[in-house]
This record gives C-alpha cells, sequence and structure tokens, in this order.
C-alpha cells in the first residue's frame, strides 16, 4: 500500500512556504503594478521558474535518492508539456473577452492560486483512492490511455456562455457592463456586482480543472509518491504564466505540439496499463524505467515543437516566395 504521508511534515512545510513567499514577492514586489509582460521578461522568468525546478530535482535526489529525482523530474516534464496546451486555451479566454494585456498577469497570478489549491485537493484525493483500492491505478491509466486519443481529433473550444459556472455567477451577482481596472468585484448601481474580469477568471479556473483531470493521473503513471506528484505539478503551474506570455503570440509556429501531447498521453496510458500494480498477473505485465519514460517524453515533445518550428519556417519561406 501507498503511504498517504511519503516525506516528513516539515519538508511539506519549508515547500508550501517558499511557494508561499515567492507568490507574494511576485505580486507584491516585481508586478505590483499592471504593466504588459513583454517576451524578453517572460522569458526571463521561465527561465527562473525552470532553473528551480531544476535545482529542486537536484536536491531531491541528494536528499532522497537518485529514482526519487529522475520520478519528480518526469513528472515535472509531463505535466510542464501539458500546460503548453493549457495556455492556447487561456490565450482563446483571453481573446473571446477582450482582456487588454496590461490586465493578464493579474489575472493569470490569481488563476494559478485555485489551480493550486483544487490540484493539491485531487492529488490528496487520488492518493486516498489509489491506497483504498489498488486497482484504481489501472482505471486511470485507461482514462489517460482515451484522453490522449481524444485530444488528438478534438480542437480546443472556449465558450463562455455555456461555461456552468459562468452562469451560475451571473445568476448569482449582476455584471457591470466594462471592465474596473484590475478589479473582480466591486459596487455597481448600489449592488456588489462581478465585473468582466472576475468572470474571465472563473472560465480560466475552471478549464484548468477540466485540464487538471486529464494531465493529474498521468502522474501517477511515473510515481504515487504524494510529494513528488505535487510539487512536479506545483512548478509546473508556477511557471504557466511566464510560458503563456511566452508562447501566446506564437501559437501558429507549434501545430504539431498537441499531436505530441497526445501522443505523451498514449505512452502514459498504456505504460500504467502494462506495468505490474501488485495485483494478480493478468496477461502482458511490462515495467518500464523511469529513465527511459523520461527521454520517451521529452523525445516526443523536442521532436514535436522542431517539426512544428521546420513546419512554420517553411510555410514563410513559400509565402515570402510567392
Amino acid at each position: 500500500m501507498f503511504a498517504l504521508v511519503d516525506i516528513a511534515w516539515w519538508h511539506w512545510v519549508g515547500f508550501v512556504a517558499c511557494v508561499v513567499v515567492f507568490l507574494a514577492l511576485d505580486l507584491g514586489v516585481f508586478h505590483r503594478r499592471a504593466h504588459v509582460v513583454n517576451v524578453r521578461e517572460a522569458l526571463g522568468w521561465t527561465v527562473l521558474w525552470v532553473g528551480l525546478a531544476v535545482l529542486f530535482g537536484l536536491a531531491l535526489g541528494a536528499m532522497r535518492g537518485p529514482r526519487e529525482s529522475l520520478e519528480f523530474f518526469t513528472g515535472y516534464l509531463i505535466e510542464f508539456s501539458l500546460s503548453m496546451d493549457n495556455v492556447f486555451v487561456i490565450a482563446l479566454i483571453f481573446n473571446w473577452f477582450g482582456v487588454p494585456r496590461v490586465l493578464q498577469h493579474r489575472v493569470l497570478f490569481w488563476g494559478i492560486l485555485g489551480a493550486l489549491a483544487m490540484r493539491g485537493l485531487m492529488i490528496a484525493l487520488g492518493v486516498v483512492l489509489i491506497t483504498l483500492l489498488h486497482w484504481m491505478l489501472y482505471f486511470l491509466g485507461a482514462f489517460v490511455l482515451f484522453t490522449g486519443i481524444r485530444i488528438m481529433f478534438a480542437g480546443p473550444k472556449v465558450d463562455p456562455e455555456k461555461n456552468r459556472v459562468v452562469l451560475f455567477a451571473r445568476r448569482l451577482y449582476p455584471l457591470t457592463p466594462a471592465l474596473e481596472g484590475q478589479k473582480f468585484v466591486t459596487r455597481w448601481n448600489g449592488r456588489l456586482a462581478l465585473t468582466p474580469l472576475a468572470l474571465v477568471l472563473l472560465t480560466i479556473e475552471t478549464t484548468d480543472l477540466i485540464f487538471a483531470v486529464d494531465s493529474v493521473p498521468a502522474v501517477f503513471a511515473v510515481t504515487t509518491k504524494p510529494f513528488i506528484v505535487f510539487t512536479s505539478n506545483v512548478f509546473a503551474i508556477l511557471g504557466l504564466r511566464s510560458l503563456y506570455f511566452v508562447l501566446a503570440g506564437a501559437i501558429g509556429h507549434f501545430r504539431y505540439l498537441k499531436s505530441g501531447l497526445s501522443v505523451v498521453l498514449v505512452f502514459i496510458g498504456t505504460k500504467m496499463l502494462l506495468e505490474p500494480r501488485g495485483l494478480p498477473a493478468r496477461g502482458i505485465q511490462v515495467e518500464i524505467p523511469i529513465s527511459i519514460s523520461l527521454l520517451v517524453v521529452a523525445g516526443i515533445i523536442l521532436l514535436s515543437i522542431l517539426l512544428s518550428i521546420a513546419a512554420a519556417s517553411r510555410d514563410k519561406k513559400h509565402g515570402s516566395g510567392g
């Protein structure tokens, strides 16, 4: 059986405290005033978050051994690559609502706070279910495999008018006709009212919940240790904002990325179904080493990015030549 607490409590407290400090510095110091995040600044923050994740993984290896370090890096790579698909959907949401770029960072900041809470609860629930019902790993594997096949053929769809959370919020509170700066809630006609920015935040939160349902189970193919599942998710989410500002303007250059992510999920789902899980042997059971999984996931993502860049370059060349 899997332990619900796989590491000393002070490791959990220390990690969460560091995350809170980083987020407080981000919003209270570096982004206290709303401004447009340019590509150079976003690249700097992306390098910072990726660098912190690498340092954390190396420190984990020094303290807990190389296997857990590999598990963290594989889980982080899976979550980070899947968050790229989330970036494209966020861009569609911002475009649908017409959110000015100067306000986008603030929305993403609060959206990520909600995402951290939701994923923490989902991971805890997943660990409890796996501990009590060992066969749930096979169910999750089938679900991840199905998700990989589904996203191969389903394009991203954004329609806030059909979002049930947004519709419910609009029934509870009136909506201001225009943005009120960075405010999500304000007084309007003597009543507490939501601003359009609040609807944007709700749409992003519900979208992330859907992505979390798809991506969190994939990490359980790598490890069932709660601390590693949680930290790999947190580092991927923390880098999501800066990744958005890096990729949002270049979505057209990553046409094959969704296909690559689909293949990653199919591989992970297949891995979960084939590996022995402590149940009586049934059919073919193959254990794929963590190092091989890391190389396969990294290779698929890198290949899909290179093919996308090559295709975009070819289109640009033919366009300019025509």
